[in-house]
């Protein structure tokens, strides 16, 4: 697993703050007023879509490479990658094939220019994240769509790390039993239980959890896909270049389809968007959580505590209403406009 992180000053000035950070590939927003976003990413096709909008947002050693593919596509190449960890906490996963976005993560669309992963900073990641977070004490907002191995070390590196950051914003977990990459297990919570199970009960900060079932409920007709997808522009050809094989955003009947019905379902990109928007998310439950490691069947499930069971002092918000309509527009505009 290799995250990258990117940090942009989502402006039309020139970047005054070249850094980033994350695992797998980073990728570091700071607004341009008074708001930081970092976004942790994974980079499959979901990512990209999740990158694409923050990188059109108003105000705010594969995966590496697609990072790089996506932010050339946003004609943001200027914005640092940094090159994060490389495997769960203790070396331990799910069995099975992670080839749901191609092979390599982007569709298995051709890359027609080659891109190489030469501009991926030395500095590693985890490094990265906590020396900007430090350096922008309490204006950080962190969004984390991939696996929580990053924040997991960086807590691990710095204790205190947590309660710098402003909040936390992740994609992960479920609150129904029903799972993705397990019978009921999410993926980003499956690919490493224990950096989510330190994430989720040692991040002090503000927490927001989009669930995998959340989003799965507020799935958007196929009509609206294939149009967003065929806008005029660069981005939106490079979003249906990378999504027409896949097997993600096949119209197939999906273990998806089944438990939720089908329709298109942007996962990563809610997490994104509250970061940017809080008016976005309409309605949440606070609610203790934390996740299973132990179970046969069960290992990497969220589990909620609203009866307080666990005694913990923090409490988590998990997002339960949106607004489709704005996000749809904020979808559309992601394509549309100039990154």
């Amino acid at each position: 697993m290799i995250f990258a992180m990117f940090i942009s000053h989502l402006s039309n000035k020139r970047l005054q703050n070249q850094e980033a950070i994350k695992r797998r590939c980073y990728t570091r927003s700071v607004e341009m007023a008074k708001k930081l976003l970092l976004v942790d990413v994974d980079c499959g096709v979901d990512d990209a879509q999740a990158l694409m909008m923050a990188l059109a947002a108003p105000q705010v050693q594969n995966v590496c490479r697609n990072t790089l593919r996506v932010l050339r596509v946003c004609n943001r190449t200027e914005i640092p990658v940094f090159r994060g960890a490389a495997s769960s906490l203790v070396g331990t996963r799910a069995s099975l094939p992670v080839d749901h976005f191609g092979t390599d993560g982007l569709g298995d669309a051709p890359d027609e220019t080659d891109t190489g992963t030469e501009c991926v900073q030395k500095e590693h990641a985890v490094s990265a994240l906590i020396r900007i977070v430090c350096e922008h004490e309490g204006q950080v907002s962190l969004v984390a769509v991939g696996p929580l191995t990053n924040l997991a070390l960086a807590v691990r590196m710095d204790p205190t790390f947590p309660q710098k950051l402003k909040d936390l914003y992740i994609m992960g977990g479920n609150m129904e039993g029903k799972g993705n990459r397990t019978v009921c297990g999410e993926f980003n919570f499956v690919m490493d239980p224990e950096a989510a199970h330190v994430v989720l009960n040692e991040f002090s900060c503000p927490m927001y959890i989009a669930t995998w079932d959340f989003t799965c409920r507020n799935k958007l007709p196929w009509e609206f896909f294939d149009e967003w997808v065929s806008q005029d522009g660069d981005k939106a050809a490079f979003m249906k270049r990378i999504t027409s094989k896949c097997r993600a955003y096949s119209r197939a009947t999906s273990r998806k389809d089944v438990l939720f019905g089908a329709g298109f379902v942007s996962s990563e990109n809610e997490p994104q968007w509250v970061g940017n928007d809080s008016s976005v998310m309409s309605g949440s439950i606070e609610c203790s959580v934390s996740v299973e490691l132990r179970g046969e069947l069960t290992r990497g499930m969220m589990i909620l505590d609203p009866s307080h069971t666990l005694n913990k002092k923090h409490k988590a918000f998990l997002m339960k209403e949106w607004d489709m309509n704005k996000f749809t527009q904020l979808l559309t505009a992601a394509l549309k406009q100039s990154c």
